[in-house]
C-alpha cells in the first residue's frame, strides 16, 4: 500500500522525472545508435492522470510508425512500470513551429498501450502513415534558404529560374529529375531548399522532403538492421517532392543506390517532382550504377559555378542589408576581391565583421575588415596561378614541370599531375576544362577524376594528408 501511494504521489507532482526514467530503462534494452537515433530527441510535453494520457512530442510521423513497428511491446512495459497499467499514448508532431501549430497522433492501441503479438502481421493495423494526412510530414526545410534570399547572378541565372520555374509549377513533366551540380559553397543547398520552401507556400498539401544523401544511407542501414526495407522504400514513395543533397555520397554504398534506384522509378513513373544535387556532374560520379545514372541524367542538369566578383558584391550587400550593417563600399569591393572563396565563406566574413564591430564597439573599416578576413576565409594576397603550383608540387616531389605536364604514366609523375589539378581546383576559379588545357592538355574528366583520387587519398593516408599539408604551407609562403 504505501509502495502504491508513494508512486501515484511521485507521479502526480513529477511525472516528467518518471519519463525520464522510462529513458534510462530504454536505453539498457536496446542499442545506442537505435537510441541516440529514436529516443533520445523525443520530448515530455504532459502527463493527465485523470485519463492516464502521455502526450510526447517528437520529429515527424515517420518517427512514430517506426517507434510503433519496432518497439510497441517495450515500450508498453516501459510505460507500465513507470506510469502503471492503461497509460493512453500520444505524439504530438510540429508541423509549423512560427505559428505554434501541430498534429496529435494516437498510439496504435488507442485504449492503452499493450503489447500485441497480432503485430507481427503489418497489415493487421494502421501505420502512422496511413493515419496522418499527407501535408503534415516534416518536410526538414530550412525556412531561411529561399528565393528571396538567394541572390541571382550570371553563374546562377539558369539554375534558379529553372527551379523557380519547378517551385511554381512542381506537376508538369518538365525538367524532372532536376539535377544541380557545382563545387561545395556555390548555392545548391540553397537553391533546392528555395525550390522546397516555394512549393510549399504555393501547394500546401504536397508531401516535399528534404534529405542529405548521408542520412538517406543511414536510414537505410538502420531499416536493414531492422529487416524494414519495405517499410523504409513504401515510405519514400509517398512523397510528392523529394529533395536530395550531396548524391556523391553514395558513389561507395551499391546497397543504397539499388534501394534509390526503386524509389526513384516508383515516383518518376507516378509524376512525382525529384531534385538531387551533387559536387559533379553525373559523368563524373564514378562508382554509381549505370542504370540509376541513366535516371540522373534523363531530365535537366544544370551547372552551379563559383560566383564572379560582381555576384560577391551583391551577395556581400544583400547580407549586409538583412543584417541591418554600415559598411563602405570599398570594403566590400575588397572582400569581394580578396577572399577566393564560397558563398559561404562571404557571408562568414560579415558574421565575423559584424561580431568585431560589437565587441570592440568600433565602425566596419578597411582596417577591421583586413583583420577578419584572413580569420574568416583563405585569402589571395598574390592569386595562384596554375604555374605556381605546378612550381611548387614539383619541388615538393622533386620533378619538373615539364614533368608534370607530359604523358608519362610514372607513378611520382601521375601523383604530381593529380596533386597539381586538386589544387588548381581549389585555388583557382577556372573551370576543369581549362585546368585540364593548361595541365598537358588533358580533358575536364581527367581533371574531376584526379580531384576524386586526391580526395579519397586524404580519407586513408595520414602520411599523405602531411604532404599536402606541406605543400600548402609553401603556397602561405609565397604569399608573406
Amino acid at each position: 500500500m504505501l509502495k502504491t501511494f508513494l508512486t501515484k504521489y511521485f507521479m502526480s507532482i513529477n511525472p516528467r522525472a518518471l519519463w525520464d526514467n522510462c529513458l534510462h530503462v530504454i536505453s539498457q534494452n536496446v542499442s545506442e545508435q537505435q537510441f541516440e537515433t529514436w529516443f533520445r530527441p523525443i520530448e515530455f510535453v504532459s502527463y493527465r492522470p485523470a485519463t492516464k494520457t502521455l502526450l510526447l512530442q517528437v520529429a515527424s510521423p515517420f518517427v512514430c510508425e517506426y517507434i510503433e513497428e519496432n518497439f510497441i511491446d517495450l515500450m508498453s512495459k516501459v510505460l507500465t512500470r513507470s506510469y502503471g497499467a492503461g497509460v493512453n499514448l500520444k505524439y504530438r508532431v510540429v508541423t509549423d513551429s512560427e505559428n505554434n501549430l501541430n498534429q496529435e497522433i494516437l498510439a496504435t492501441t488507442p485504449s492503452a498501450i499493450e503489447p500485441s503479438k497480432e503485430r507481427t502481421n503489418a497489415n493487421q493495423s494502421p501505420t502512422i502513415l496511413d493515419a496522418a494526412k499527407p501535408q503534415e510530414i516534416d518536410s526538414q526545410l530550412d525556412a531561411h534558404h529561399t528565393f528571396e534570399t538567394f541572390v541571382e547572378g550570371t553563374s546562377n541565372k539558369l539554375p534558379r529560374a529553372v527551379g523557380l520555374s519547378i517551385a511554381e509549377s512542381p506537376d508538369t513533366s518538365q525538367f524532372n529529375p532536376m539535377f544541380i551540380y557545382g563545387p561545395s559553397g556555390c548555392g545548391k543547398t540553397h537553391l533546392i531548399n528555395a525550390i522546397g520552401v516555394r512549393i510549399k507556400e504555393r501547394h500546401p498539401q504536397k508531401r516535399v522532403l528534404y534529405v542529405s544523401a548521408r542520412l538517406f544511407i543511414v536510414q537505410y542501414s538502420n531499416a536493414k538492421l531492422q529487416n524494414r526495407i519495405n517499410d523504409f522504400i513504401n515510405f519514400y514513395q509517398t512523397i510528392d517532392v523529394l529533395i536530395v543533397d550531396d548524391v556523391q555520397e553514395w558513389m561507395t554504398a551499391p546497397g543504397t543506390q539499388s534501394t534509390f534506384f526503386h524509389i526513384f522509378n516508383h515516383l518518376f513513373r507516378n509524376g512525382k517532382r525529384i531534385i538531387l544535387a551533387s559536387d559533379r556532374p553525373p559523368v563524373d560520379l564514378k562508382g554509381m550504377s549505370d542504370r540509376l545514372l541513366t535516371r540522373f541524367s534523363c531530365g535537366l542538369i544544370a551547372e552551379l559555378e563559383r560566383p564572379d566578383e560582381q555576384l560577391c558584391i551583391d551577395i556581400l550587400n544583400d547580407k549586409i542589408n538583412r543584417e541591418g550593417l554600415r559598411i563602405p563600399e570599398d570594403v566590400v569591393q575588397f572582400i569581394a576581391q580578396t577572399a577566393n572563396g564560397s558563398v559561404r565563406d562571404l557571408e562568414g566574413v560579415i558574421t565575423s565583421l559584424l561580431a568585431y564591430s560589437i565587441v570592440y564597439n568600433g565602425n566596419v573599416d578597411m582596417r577591421l575588415a583586413e583583420r577578419v578576413i584572413k580569420r574568416a576565409v583563405k585569402v589571395d594576397n598574390h592569386p595562384l596561378t596554375i604555374d605556381d603550383i605546378m612550381e611548387t608540387v614539383g619541388s615538393h616531389f622533386n620533378v619538373t614541370t615539364t614533368d608534370i605536364t607530359s604523358r608519362s604514366r610514372k607513378h611520382d609523375l601521375v601523383v604530381a599531375r593529380q596533386v597539381s589539378m586538386y589544387f588548381a581546383q581549389k585555388y583557382t576559379k577556372m573551370p576543369a576544362s581549362r585546368i585540364g588545357k593548361l595541365v598537358g592538355g588533358r580533358d575536364h574528366s581527367t581533371v574531376i577524376h584526379s580531384c576524386s583520387q586526391v580526395e579519397q587519398r586524404l580519407k586513408t593516408d595520414p602520411t599523405f594528408c602531411d604532404e599536402i599539408q606541406s605543400i600548402e604551407n609553401a603556397f602561405r609562403l609565397k604569399n608573406v
